[in-house]
């Protein structure tokens, strides 16, 4: 490509992101310098040019996908549908000898489903490169070349091609994928929605596997979250990838990192299995000379002595099984006994889909952010724990 396009023309994108991180991710790509248009539900659309978008897939931590609208239109029934999609030249986003994926998203149209979209899309496709080239590109689920991203609103059409490939919260520093009740841009949107600096002290009392406490080191150190990113990205397969953009876009953030720590991070868990989990995570992420880790009840917990006062921050159990609910109500009154005897002076951040043994904490929230974990709706407490919030006995 000529450098020319170096600075290529601003265009538009949509950056989807969970429920209740939307701010959160629009003050990420204003940091970046996009120009926000619109503040949406779980989307953000904004404007840039491509260096802007490799930076979005390279920074944003709170971002699920950056995805390229391409081509819109209104198709009020399958004829439609078919014709409008035929009408585009594919040619220009896919090579025959590429394979590609449609994820489709509908509401509120005539069309009552969303595969059904998607084959009919794919259909359109295949049969313009049969009709025009006698070769066909084929269709990959799993790890396409190219990602299409069909989304209709009443009938109103509108086609992106997806920049991120593999979903941009699966960072790839993760070692066991079984044990996540935290995905890494909601454990991120979560200290960005707690207005951590970077530079305060931050605790995890009940750190689990230390989704929470990795993030944290990530953004304290200034590491993009997409250098652990596995695989391509969706947009080194475009037709007009500019690798030496990239290779800079890169470079700059590899340069970006700071080596010394900038915050105190620390965790702990009574799981001595969790914690091991915890640690090779953070190998995983080269980050151990950023976290401490100890094998602690939550009970047991307390501020360390020497640090300033910071942040704490868990995501306790939520007890989703039949029976728990007694050992919910102890362990939440544990936790606020830990908060106000341990942690005077902090402020203090429970991430928690169980609302009612959330009471047992015993102190007001200043704060209720809500947002969802998976399907669960949950809340972000924050409590401000003043110096002498410990009641006399």
């Amino acid at each position: 490509m000529p450098q020319s396009s170096r600075r290529s023309a601003p265009f538009y994108m949509t950056a989807t992101t969970q429920f209740g991180l939307e701010e959160v991710l629009a003050e990420e790509l204003r940091q970046l310098g996009a120009k926000i248009e619109k503040v949406g539900q779980r989307a953000i659309e904004f404007v840039g040019d491509t260096q802007l978008l490799y930076e979005a897939c390279l920074w944003c931590r709170t971002a699920m996908r950056i995805l390229r609208p391409f081509a819109g239109f209104y198709a009020r029934d399958e004829k439609a549908l078919y014709r409008e999609v035929g009408r585009i030249d594919w040619s220009r986003y896919i090579r025959p000898d590429q394979t590609f994926a449609i994820t489709a998203v509908v509401n509120k149209s005539t069309f009552d489903h969303s595969l059904f979209v998607a084959q009919l899309t794919k259909d359109a496709i295949v049969d313009q490169f049969r009709n025009r080239t006698g070769s066909r590109p084929s269709v990959d689920v799993k790890n396409p070349d190219i990602r299409l991203h069909l989304h209709m609103i009443e009938n109103d059409v509108v086609l992106s091609l997806d920049a991120s490939g593999e979903s941009l919260h699966k960072r790839g520093y993760r070692q066991q994928t079984n044990v996540a009740p935290l995905n890494e841009a909601l454990a991120a949107g979560l200290l960005l929605l707690a207005g951590w600096d970077g530079k305060k002290t931050l605790i995890d009392p009940m750190c689990g596997s230390g989704t929470l406490l990795t993030e944290a080191a990530l953004i304290a150190q200034r590491i993009a979250p997409g250098l652990y990113h596995q695989g391509k990205f969706g947009f080194e397969n475009w037709a007009d990838f500019d690798a030496a953009l990239w290779e800079s876009v890169q470079l700059d953030a590899r340069q970006a990192r700071i080596e010394e720590p900038q915050a105190y991070l620390a965790g702990s868990d009574l799981s001595r299995e969790f914690i091991e989990l915890a640690r090779e995570n953070v190998a995983a992420a080269d980050l151990e000379d950023y976290i401490r880790f100890g094998v602690r009840d939550v009970k047991e917990a307390k501020a360390p002595a020497r640090e300033e006062p910071g942040i704490v921050i868990m995501n306790p159990p939520y007890g989703e099984r039949i029976g728990e609910e007694a050992e919910m109500d102890a362990l939440y009154k544990t936790i606020g006994d830990t908060l106000k005897s341990g942690f005077q002076g902090y402020d203090a951040y429970i991430f928690t889909g169980n609302l009612e043994a959330a009471k047992r904490i015993g102190l007001k929230a200043s704060r209720r952010i809500p947002l969802y974990n998976g399907p669960i709706d949950c809340r972000l407490l924050k409590y401000e724990l003043y110096q002498g919030t410990r009641k006399a006995k």
